[in-house]
């Protein structure tokens, strides 16, 4: 298991370490329903710590901003490895990969948080780096089992995640039970054979870096 996250910190107590999994996980639903400017007093009500243990751990917005980040990426990378380790069928890891992702949010999480955070912080740029070591070996897998058509790239599978978790306007952060029923017809069109034939060219991880600069 990988740390991005905890890297050089401190070994935290259990009771420290649950009340700093309760606050990442109150911030990421509170983030993504009502925006960057959630107020910090209400994450920690959500997540059932004091304002005081909220700022011992995370001494303020940006900071809290940048660790829930690593944290889902973290449970990301984390879930796709066990689910490689555990499962013979490599599209059923690659499934396991994006529904984890919609679990997270992401759709409504990272477009919230990119524009906010230093992108050559180092903890980040070690975060996507595994992000994308693992979506690729999940990829990779998929493609030579050919069960993926091979006309789908990891940049593929990353947009479609990030679009169809987005939450609609006007849903307060939408159903998690609609998103997993997209994806799972998102998946379904992934299989192979192939019943159509794609506009344009698969997109990889390449492309989306270089659209970013």
């Amino acid at each position: 298991m990988s740390t991005i996250a905890t890297a050089k910190a401190p070994r935290l107590r259990a009771d420290a370490v649950r009340n700093r999994e309760r606050i990442l996980t109150a911030a990421r639903e509170s983030f993504v329903l009502h925006g960057l400017d959630a107020p910090l007093d209400e994450i920690a009500r959500r997540a059932g710590v004091g304002n005081a243990t909220l700022y011992r751990h995370f001494p303020d917005r940006k900071t809290l901003l940048l660790h829930v980040l690593l944290h889902v990426k973290q449970q990301l990378v984390d879930r796709a490895e066990a689910a490689m380790a555990a499962e013979d069928d490599p599209f059923e890891t690659l499934s396991a990969l994006v529904l984890s992702a919609a679990r997270e949010r992401v759709g409504g999480l990272c477009p919230l948080i990119a524009g906010s955070l230093d992108r050559e912080d180092p903890r980040l740029l070690e975060s996507q780096r595994q992000m994308r070591e693992i979506t690729e070996r999940v990829i990779a897998r998929a493609h030579a089992s050919g069960q993926l058509r091979g006309d789908v790239g990891a940049g593929d599978l990353l947009i479609a995640i990030g679009r169809l978790t987005l939450p609609l306007p006007g849903t307060c952060g939408g159903s998690e039970d609609m998103a997993l029923r997209h994806l799972q017809i998102f998946l379904d069109g992934l299989r192979t054979p192939a019943r159509s034939v794609l506009p344009g060219s698969a997109r990889h991880f390449e492309d989306l870096e270089d659209e970013l600069r």
